[in-house]
């Protein structure tokens, strides 16, 4: 097996790794200050479409983490930019606090369906709408396909069983867009000057986090915190190159055998 490069980039998962809602991974910020002492480049990667970009970084600073904006890769930012490559008109089935980050695309007499997670627009009469377009032509873009994700009072129904729903009743597939997909991770190294030998990803979704990531061909770090379950790591083939307890432990590995 060839020697691997040095390690240039770390991707950190936010939601499950850093912070569950609004309380975060004990020992996480003052793990994420010593990654800051290394010689890596840091990006915050997310499937989050609970909220837009704004709101997710207010969270985190309340949280006392000390992150910019410009680190922050999501998934509503990928859908965007393919909306705009595309040039169509999207029923957005996102939360409403996730709106802003698509501001001023064109959403009249829609000719497309993008799926985010949006509880409240998972009825009836709206996933019928997004059914009838998507029979009559529309593409089917999913931001993720999360099976599920982790509340405060346990897991919770992600976006990915209703995506399913809609390609099941149509026969067509959707357009991925946030993790595990492999172009979702290398747009988030996109001006890091990385290649993917040289990036690990720090995540708590052993198929969307570490699968998607060793996929493109970076290393990839499980924590058991948020959505992990006991056995996740065996659900991936590669397994993940290292399961920690959670991210301030991912933090020592890196700095004490990677640099």
């Amino acid at each position: 097996m060839a020697a691997r490069r040095a390690l240039k980039a770390v991707l950190v998962d936010l939601s499950g790794t850093l912070h569950i809602e609004d309380s975060a991974v004990p020992g996480a910020q003052e793990a994420l200050k010593r990654l800051r002492s290394a010689p890596v480049t840091i990006r915050f990667v997310t499937n989050t479409t609970k909220e837009c970009k704004r709101d997710l970084l207010e969270r985190l600073t309340k949280l006392g983490f000390d992150i910019a904006e410009n680190e922050i890769f999501t998934s509503l930012t990928a859908a965007r930019n393919l909306l705009e490559q595309k040039q169509v008109r999207p029923l957005l089935l996102v939360d409403d606090k996730a709106l802003p980050d698509f501001a001023g695309i064109a959403t009249a007499d829609p000719n497309a369906v993008v799926v985010g997670l949006a509880p409240e627009h998972f009825h009836y009469e709206r996933m019928n709408r997004a059914f009838q377009l998507i029979l009559d032509g529309a593409p089917l873009i999913a931001i993720h396909k999360a099976r599920y994700f982790k509340k405060k009072d346990g897991l919770a129904l992600g976006p990915g069983p209703f995506v399913t729903g809609l390609e099941y009743a149509t026969d067509t597939k959707a357009t991925v867009v946030g993790k595990p997909e492999k172009t979702f991770f290398l747009e988030a190294l996109r001006g890091t000057d990385c290649a993917p030998e040289e990036a690990i990803m720090i995540g708590d979704d052993c198929r969307d986090d570490v699968g998607g990531a060793q996929n493109a061909g970076m290393r990839g770090i499980l924590v058991r915190t948020g959505k992990y379950r006991p056995a996740d790591e065996d659900k991936i083939n590669p397994a993940p190159y290292l399961t920690c307890e959670n991210f301030p432990e991912a933090v020592e590995h890196i700095l004490e055998h990677l640099l």
